[in-house]
């Protein structure tokens, strides 16, 4: 199992997400999950493998356990029939024998078997111990995937956000800003003295009828009221 190994790789590649020069640390991570899930269908299939010799071995202590009080049935049987006068003696003792000796030969069979099945108990739990500690990585790594690559996103618009402010010329722009009021003024200033230019280019004429047009409307005025006071003394 290399599970170690791809770890230590994994959080080499979060350490060094900071150095420009190295690989994408979320390419890195990414490719050690997919070593991770690799190994993890490895040792399942392990698993399932040695549970089957594990399930084997425990039906034939069963098997194997039958069979011996089998032959021990036997043997008490075969001196029964003997003490029945159904089997000579000699001959009934002769198979009896054989039939205990046969039970010790499934014994023998029946010890080697279970201890066996201890063993292969034994790498059950171990294989079971790795999968389920491969499973608990991967789901960490995926986790810490999905974190470093919302950091990623955040590092990438802060810097760009950074690159964008410190690329702005604040004095360009304040100039800028100056030329812009001093455009301004100009042209007020330039209004003004086309204001200028259009009162002095008045005729003589023009002045004395401004001059003079608000006389004008006072005699109008007057004449007017004094109209209308005579109108008023004839109707009396």
């Amino acid at each position: 199992m290399n599970i170690f190994k791809r770890i230590f790789k994994i959080g080499q590649a979060e350490a060094n997400s900071a150095i420009d020069n190295m690989e994408d640390p979320i390419k890195m991570t990414e490719q050690g999950i997919r070593d991770l899930k690799l190994d993890l269908e490895k040792s399942l299939e392990s698993l399932a493998q040695v549970k089957a010799l594990a399930i084997r071995a425990k039906n034939d202590v069963d098997e194997f356990t039958a069979k011996a009080d089998d032959y021990q049935q036997k043997a008490m049987l075969i001196l029964t029939k003997a003490q029945n006068g159904e089997i000579k003696s000699k001959e009934a003792d002769e198979l009896a024998k054989e039939a205990l000796i046969k039970k010790e030969e499934v014994n023998l069979q029946i010890e080697s078997t279970k201890n066996e099945a201890s063993s292969y108990d034994e790498s059950v739990n171990k294989l079971d111990s790795n999968v389920q500690e491969i499973k608990s990585t991967i789901n960490k790594w995926e986790n810490e995937l999905k974190t470093l690559k919302a950091r990623v996103k955040v590092s990438k618009a802060t810097k760009n956000l950074n690159k964008q402010m410190a690329e702005l010329d604040a004095t360009g722009t304040v100039s800028m800003l100056e030329r812009m009021k001093d455009k301004v003024l100009q042209e007020e200033a330039l209004a003004e003295a086309y204001g200028d230019l259009a009162k002095n280019s008045k005729s003589i004429d023009d002045k004395l009828n401004e001059a003079t047009s608000t006389t004008k409307k006072t005699a109008e005025d007057s004449l007017a009221a004094l109209k209308k006071q005579l109108e008023q003394k004839g109707k009396k």
